[in-house]
């Protein structure tokens, strides 16, 4: 018989589960107070949020909230990141907060339903920001229409040019 406690926490798990777009997991063992207070304010910037669950109640609220078993990521201490904005930046800040610190160790995660391990992470991780994206996307349809408008606004002044070589050539013949 499960107690209240561990009832009212999964119901909560799996409420903060509903409204995220990833969630990462790591083991954060041997971070002093001022590393995960660090950690913690690099993912607010980043829009995500980190609570440590025991993993029993993880597994039951991920599976209330229809989310993929993790299998093997779920042992040992760990303590999950819950990336409500854009997945990639919360993932860079976990990855780069790993590479300052030995001791943040990124176990696995899971993003729109697929479980992926903690190379995959990295990799997630490595991608350009959605913003980053749209500057991308942004400066190639730029150039496209920089280019269109350049071809169409040629056509009339080639005609021009070549109508200015006929009459100049006219006279002299």
């Amino acid at each position: 018989m499960p107690n209240k406690q561990n009832v009212e926490n999964v119901a909560k798990i799996t409420e903060q589960l509903d409204g995220i777009s990833a969630m990462w997991v790591v083991d954060y063992r041997g971070l002093t107070v001022k590393e995960t207070e660090a950690l913690r304010r690099s993912l607010r910037e980043a829009d995500a949020v980190m609570g440590v669950y025991k993993n029993t109640l993880m597994r039951l609220a991920m599976e209330n909230a229809g989310l993929p078993a993790m299998g093997d990521v779920l042992s040992g201490p760990s303590a999950f990141i819950f990336a409500e904005g854009d997945p990639v930046a919360s993932a860079k800040a976990v990855k780069d907060f790993a590479a300052k610190n030995d001791k943040l160790v990124i176990k696995g995660g899971v993003m729109e339903g697929t479980v992926y391990d903690a190379s995959q992470v990295e990799a997630i991780a490595s991608l350009p920001s959605r913003e980053q994206l749209y500057g991308q996307l942004a400066g190639l349809i730029n150039g496209f229409a920089r280019r269109i408008a350049v071809s169409i606004n040629e056509i009339p002044a080639g005609l021009a040019r070549a109508l200015k070589e006929v009459a100049e050539q006219k006279p002299a013949a």
